[in-house]
């Protein structure tokens, strides 16, 4: 069975069922899986370590490491204990901390780099893949909103933070992050050069997803790199993408990065209403549109991972 390298992009929940996916297609496909991670994250037990510590957010690393756990029962007990919060009504102390949080804050200041204490706690979950952070330096998300003040709704101002975007009720115009050059972690770029296939999505788009585009060294590897490059479309819109057709999560990747090209685009055939505009967007990236049933089926815009990985079994296994 050939192997395939396979670069998973994102943050959050949305890159976690894009891994568990392509860990359920183990049985028809041998993957070697490398996540690259955003590092934005100011909310919540990420945003209190980073704000004490210093450092990378861990938040959704420790997501990342979980989706890609080994199966023997003692690494899926380390798995549940990475996830594992501590309870509280105040935010001081533990409370509220996620266990692997702390585990990866304290291994990133006993080893001083964010991609050793990685791998030494993937080595802890018997990891069946690597996790990567896009930068070994943290950054800030920012965006210029539109009608944040419903009586000045054609008002523009700046909303900053990860959390905040994420929550925000207007419109996003534009995306930046500060600084706006942070280095490329050098082992995500080799990782990007030698990949089969780089996939994007799904998740939060102007937060997990784009982010990536505006490190200079990952969009410079990602449009050198021979690989061929799939996006997995979200299910429904967030608060950030309100006001965003499916189509425009397309076209928006083309505006921050408008070298790119894409292979295949993945979405959910009753999730993507008229498939029509969606697949003429497809089109202009140079993709064809692969239409599956990929949510749960409890009626949550949530990707089942057994379904998505059936979508992209065919899609992952077709030779150049």
């Amino acid at each position: 069975m050939t192997v395939r390298s396979v670069v998973a992009f994102g943050g959050g929940h949305g890159l976690s069922a894009s891994l568990r996916a392509l860990r359920h297609c183990a049985g028809e496909l041998d993957l070697d899986i490398t996540a690259v991670v955003t590092v934005g994250d100011d909310g919540g037990s990420s945003g209190r370590l980073r704000a004490e510590r210093g450092g990378l957010p861990p938040g959704d690393l420790r997501q990342a490491l979980v989706a890609l756990a080994g199966d023997h029962p003692a690494t899926r007990r380390s798995a549940g204990l990475f996830q594992h919060r501590f309870a509280g009504e105040t935010r001081d102390g533990l409370a509220g901390h996620a266990v692997g949080n702390l585990v990866l804050c304290g291994l990133m200041e006993q080893l001083g780099d964010p991609v050793a204490a990685l791998a030494h706690a993937g080595a802890m979950l018997g990891a069946v893949g690597r996790v990567l952070p896009m930068s070994a330096q943290p950054v800030d998300i920012e965006a210029r909103v539109r009608g944040l003040d419903p009586a000045h709704p054609d008002e523009v101002r700046t909303v900053r933070g990860q959390h905040q975007v994420a929550v925000t009720t207007g419109t996003v115009q534009a995306l930046r992050i500060t600084p706006d050059a942070p280095v490329a972690c050098a082992e995500a770029v080799a990782a990007i050069g030698d990949a089969d296939w780089l996939i994007f999505g799904p998740g939060s788009w102007y937060t997990s997803v784009l982010p990536h585009l505006l490190v200079p060294g990952l969009a410079e590897a990602i449009v050198a790199s021979p690989a061929r490059r799939l996006v997995t479309l979200n299910l429904a819109a967030e608060k950030e993408t309100l006001g965003l057709s499916v189509a425009d999560h397309l076209a928006a990747l083309r505006w921050y990065l408008p070298q790119l090209t894409v292979d295949y685009v993945v979405a959910d055939s009753k999730a993507v209403g008229d498939p029509e505009p969606v697949g003429r967007a497809a089109e202009s990236l140079g993709a064809r549109l692969v239409l599956a049933p990929v949510a749960v089926d409890d009626g949550t815009p949530r990707h089942d991972p057994a379904a998505l990985a059936a979508a992209l079994v065919p899609v992952l296994g077709v030779d150049r």
